[in-house]
């Protein structure tokens, strides 16, 4: 009998905020220099919610989210700020 598998998505298990900021604090200190690293949690946080929702309150399309949040993506400065702003974050910087 063969074992049926299913792709993990960690997306489906971030239902609450404190999921939401405990998953984003556990990728920012796994990322070390990555920015891609970065870039894949805030595209998981956003699949997690309504991707639709945060296209309107960024005024960007869902693809260009989508694209912009993957590993391959290179957003702008300034996107990455709407979409940290449109999921509740804020960003900040503190001395190393």
């Amino acid at each position: 009998m063969a074992i049926k598998t299913t792709r993990w998505d960690s997306a489906q298990h971030l239902k609450t905020e404190e999921d939401r900021q405990l998953y984003l604090d556990a990728c920012l200190e796994e990322a070390g220099d990555d920015p891609a690293f970065i870039l894949h949690s805030l595209g998981v946080i956003a699949r997690s919610q309504n991707m639709s929702q945060l296209s309107r309150e960024t005024g960007l399309t869902r693809e260009g989210l989508y694209k912009a949040l993957s590993t391959d993506g290179n957003p702008s400065f300034v996107t990455i700020t709407k979409v940290a702003k449109s999921l509740g974050f804020k960003l900040s910087f503190q001395p190393a």
